[in-house]
């Protein structure tokens, strides 16, 4: 399990597409995260104190989609996946695409607008989907709206709250002081 001094990795995807709103705070990336040999269970005890409730159990999703309504933790408990952030299926290929490995234990935090998909993933993937508490069921947008809808979806993304806690560390965990910097430009 990470330290409590461990940082997360930071992607910034700040660039919206005709399609995609992304998200001026950054997607986070915890190596480590998870208890050893985590299961659903063991995944929920270590977030959910930390204000992070579970939304489901899920697998390889290979449909490019962002949530325009919540932001979202996935958890690995079970095998590995290599996503793709940003953009969607409408969106040109770029030698710029970005690319995350996720292997058991990690776990990422995707601010709303952000666009995500599952390219390639181990038969036995599988993590657990975790909101904010007090977030509406999340949406499933699945980047393909004309840019006036897109515009929208940008908008409702950006007045999604900052979560009041980091899913891994709690309160005073780096995800809230990371958000809040990027959210005011500072």
């Amino acid at each position: 399990m990470p330290s409590e001094t461990s940082s997360p990795e930071q992607y910034f995807i700040k660039n919206s597409t005709p399609h995609v709103p992304n998200s001026p705070l950054p997607v986070l990336v915890y190596r480590a995260a998870l208890p050893v040999n985590p299961t659903p269970e063991s995944t929920c005890a270590r977030i959910e104190p930390n204000k992070w409730l579970k939304g489901g159990v899920f697998k390889h999703y290979s449909a490019h989609h962002f949530h325009s309504v919540t932001h979202e933790c996935y958890a690995v408990f079970k095998g590995h996946s290599r996503l793709l952030l940003g953009r969607g299926p409408l969106d040109p290929e770029t030698e710029d695409d970005l690319l995350v490995e996720l292997r058991v234990g990690d776990a990422i935090v995707l601010p709303a607008g952000v666009a995500h998909c599952s390219l390639e993933s181990s038969r036995d993937y599988e993590y657990v989907g975790l909101y904010p508490e007090g977030s509406p069921h999340w949406d499933n947008n699945f980047c393909k709206a004309d840019e006036t809808e897109t515009k929208q979806k940008a908008s409702n993304a950006r007045a999604v709250p900052l979560p009041e806690s980091d899913p891994i560390f709690g309160i005073g965990g780096p995800l809230v002081d990371i958000w809040r910097k990027a959210s005011t430009g500072s």
